[in-house]
């Protein structure tokens, strides 16, 4: 492909309404984010229980970036696999009820990695088909035969279980759809896995810290066991305010990954700070449960008001408010008048999300006040009554 079709494939997106852009975040404090000039409250940000600017994850940062640098230097199996990374993993399967637990640099790669390393050709790997890019990508990359079944669909995932000749069958899922906000069928899908000897993967990088008594995700919300859910899958760069991700479950699963996910053996470890960090706000997650107290009550302010208003709001009980628009160019409009009334709030738009369903995706954290809250519905009416929606 020439530099001129790439070019005019990019002015393409822009006439869509599909173009990517960056802003450039200045600093931020609380809800509060500097773009340029302006100061906006953000209501795009994962950060759901605000330990990102939690001073205690901060400074635990700096101690350990004084003492071993910023940098891991190396890959885990190399020089890289610090006391402190050790720490955490004993930590995280301390808390999410396993054996043993591993970190990955990023969330896509342990993903990635997990299911490459247990998939192959000849085997049969089952989606829910708005599981992340990262999970589709690890599905498709094993070389295993590659199944999607419609949205929560456990029905249909069934007669797809029913029909397969596949000795080895993994199920995979998001806990909380990063789109939509809405959670899985997980206690349905572990006994279809039972039935049908199948792995059962579960992504919940964003319910860990949000849901359950101690912020143990959908697994702890509805008490299903290690052998109910094997493989677990957490983000740190969410609910925990820092960077990276695990992979939580048995002993034999975790050192298979050692010896067989790419994605880990051959990347540089996390910064040791970074995993030092991690550990404050794990502790934070676990003890603090003011925060997820006051997250539900400005989701639940929120979702109420939006009804009151009659907002396109889909249903959803998680910090994740996605206000279905549909057209990809009024997505665009909107989030752009919102911007200039002093909200951030992400436009979602193709391929992100399915034709036609374009939406604003409105994330609220515990660093919201109920005043925020306030200020946003009654701009989003106003912004709301000026345009007619076409959802598809």
């Amino acid at each position: 492909m020439t530099t001129d079709k790439l070019h005019d494939a990019l002015i393409t997106r822009q006439q869509k309404g599909v173009y990517r852009t960056r802003k450039k975040i200045h600093n931020q404090k609380n809800a509060r984010v500097r773009v340029d000039d302006k100061t906006l409250i953000n209501f795009c940000s994962n950060d759901y229980l605000g330990l990102a600017v939690n001073e205690k994850v901060i400074r635990a940062f700096q101690q350990q970036a004084d003492e071993m640098g910023v940098g891991s230097g190396s890959a885990h199996l190399i020089c890289g696999h610090s006391t402190v990374h050790h720490a955490l993993e004993e930590e995280l399967a301390d808390f999410t009820g396993r054996e043993r637990s591993l970190l990955f640099s990023t969330g896509y790669m342990a993903n990635l990695g997990t299911i490459t390393a247990l998939c192959k050709h000849g085997d049969s790997v089952f989606e829910d088909k708005l599981n992340h890019a990262s999970l589709l990508d690890g599905g498709l990359f094993s070389g295993a035969t590659f199944r999607r079944y419609p949205h929560n669909d456990t029905t249909r995932l069934s007669q797809l279980l029913s029909t397969t000749t596949d000795s080895e069958k993994m199920i995979i899922t998001d806990g909380v759809f990063s789109m939509d906000g809405d959670v899985a069928d997980l206690r349905t899908l572990s006994i279809l896995a039972r039935e049908h000897d199948a792995w059962l993967m579960v992504d919940d990088a964003h319910g860990l810290g949000v849901l359950g008594q101690t912020g143990g995700g959908i697994v702890e919300t509805l008490s299903l066991s290690p052998h109910d859910v094997p493989i677990l899958m957490g983000t740190l760069g969410k609910a925990f305010g820092t960077f990276g991700a695990f992979i939580s479950g048995s002993h034999t699963l975790i050192e298979t990954l050692i010896q067989s996910a790419r994605s880990y053996i051959y990347t540089t470890a996390l910064p040791p700070a970074i995993a030092q960090a991690t550990r404050v706000s794990l502790k934070i997650v676990i003890e603090e449960t003011w925060r997820r107290e006051k997250l539900q009550a400005l989701i639940t302010q929120f979702t109420a008001g939006a009804r009151q208003l009659g907002l396109p709001l889909m249903p959803s009980n998680t910090p994740i408010q996605p206000l279905l628009v549909g057209e990809s160019v009024c997505a665009l409009e909107m989030s752009e008048k919102l911007f200039e009334a002093g909200f951030l709030v992400s436009a979602i738009r193709p391929p992100t999300v399915p034709q036609g369903k374009a939406r604003l995706r409105i994330t609220l954290s515990a660093l919201h006040e109920s005043e925020d809250v306030n200020q946003l519905l009654e701009t989003l009416a106003i912004i709301h009554r000026s345009y007619s929606y076409n959802v598809k």
